[in-house]
């Protein structure tokens, strides 16, 4: 049987370590790095200018980043990034430190830190399909428990972690994700290797490019599967920008609390990880995916309405539910459709889509709490949710999940015609 354990192979223990410890530093500094914001300013704007930095490499690099990916050997690319990354963390701590932080530092991290995840997360998700074969039940086995560990990770024992390391000291949790780095980055490079992507010297960089993000516009699936995380990022990241003050404000919540309230979303982001697998068998993939998008709109106009901690951390809990299902269900489904060949540039563009919304998001969570009122921006986010849910619906079905399915069959072949680059195809 697919499921059976035996079936993954070894190296997917390591990447799931390496990935996993990489989780507890991010958890660390994601509740870390708004209540430092918060220690230099109370401007929303300001604090959006530091949520929205960290999207823009997406902008500006996320489609030529792909089919860099696609050239470059997956393995080597994850763990330079991730060391380059642990070296970058030292100089913010080292300000910190030194009470040289500023709101333009912060500001600096989150960009270069972005860049890093761009590269990062792009030859992760093009090399966890080559390591398994492609395998539709292996993928979506190991995306499950990615996501769970990720999550346990960043939401349970990372924000908490996070509130207690800054109370010891400004430069703590920035030093304490650089370690997280640094050995994910070791862990990485004892991976086993896997085919590198075939030479394709003849074509551009940016013709490449552009093959991938072909690939996903032309195709209704693909399209709907970067759509939800696109519209999706405006709402959550207009919640983000103004989460810690809301929590502040209006629930009355310190710095312990909001780390709580951070872990609160991540349990139900465990749950929803682990059951992603039993709704796409009950439901149909399709029919999960728009079920799930559903109930992330749904609890965020709870959210919006809470009238105290207790009532915010549950909503958030469920909202993190649908989010950890859409997040194993989703990607599965793309790493087993698209050619190994497209896997970089097409993760990128659909990527690209979501983190270039992100800052659209943030910009209007601080605008729309500057002009109107902290909830705002909550309610505003709910509605763009379910727009999004309504409007993908149909792009999404199951009839379409099935039938991208049977026609990936032949990707497992890298001679055959159809597995070929369409930029290549055409310029045969």
């Amino acid at each position: 049987m697919t499921t059976d354990v035996r079936k993954l192979p070894a190296g997917f223990g390591r990447l799931w370590t390496a990935q996993t410890v990489s989780s507890l530093g991010d958890g660390v500094s994601h509740a870390a790095l708004p209540l430092l914001a918060l220690t230099l300013t109370r401007d929303p704007m300001a604090l959006a200018v530091v949520t929205a930095a960290g999207t823009l490499p997406w902008l500006l690099f996320g489609v030529l980043g792909g089919a860099l990916v696609d050239r470059w050997d997956r393995r080597r690319t994850m763990w330079v990034t991730d060391a380059a990354r642990a070296v970058l963390l030292t100089v913010p701590a080292a300000a910190a430190a030194l009470d040289m932080l500023s709101i333009t530092l912060l500001a600096a991290l989150a960009f270069l830190l972005g860049l890093g995840g761009l590269f990062f997360d792009t030859a992760a998700t093009a090399y966890l399909p080559d390591l398994l074969g492609r395998d539709p039940a292996l993928l979506e086995r190991a995306n499950s428990r990615l996501r769970a560990t990720q999550t346990a990770a960043s939401g349970f024992a990372g924000p908490p972690a996070g509130s207690a390391l800054l109370a010891l000291g400004r430069a703590v949790p920035l030093l304490t994700d650089a370690l997280s780095f640094a050995l994910c980055a070791l862990l990485v490079r004892s991976l086993p290797a896997t085919p590198r992507p075939a030479p394709q010297a003849r074509e551009s960089l940016l013709r490449q490019a552009r093959a991938g993000a072909s690939y996903v516009f032309k195709d209704q699936l693909l399209l709907g599967l970067a759509l939800r995380p696109a519209i999706g990022n405006i709402a959550f990241l207009a919640v983000e920008t103004v989460l810690a003050l809301f929590a502040h404000d209006r629930l009355g919540i310190g710095t312990i609390g909001f780390g709580l309230l951070l872990t609160a979303e991540a349990t139900g982001g465990l749950l929803g990880a682990s059951i992603a697998s039993f709704l796409g068998r009950r439901l149909g993939t399709g029919t999960a995916l728009t079920c799930t998008a559903a109930l992330e709109g749904l609890a965020v106009l709870g959210l919006a309405a809470a009238p105290n901690a207790y009532v915010a951390g549950l909503t958030l809990a469920v909202c993190g539910a649908g989010m950890g299902a859409t997040m194993v269900l989703a990607p599965s489904l793309r790493q087993a459709i698209v050619p190994a060949h497209l896997m970089g540039r097409v993760a990128s563009t659909s990527r690209m889509l979501a983190m270039c919304a992100a800052p659209i998001g943030a910009f209007l969570g601080g605008w729309l709490a500057t002009t109107y009122d902290i909830r705002t921006p909550l309610y505003t986010a709910a509605a763009l949710l379910l727009t999004m849910t309504t409007i993908t619906a149909t792009m999404t079905t199951n009839r379409r999940v099935e039938a991208a399915l049977r026609a990936a069959t032949p990707t497992n072949n890298p001679h055959h015609p159809e597995t070929r680059d369409p930029a290549q195809a055409g310029a045969l």
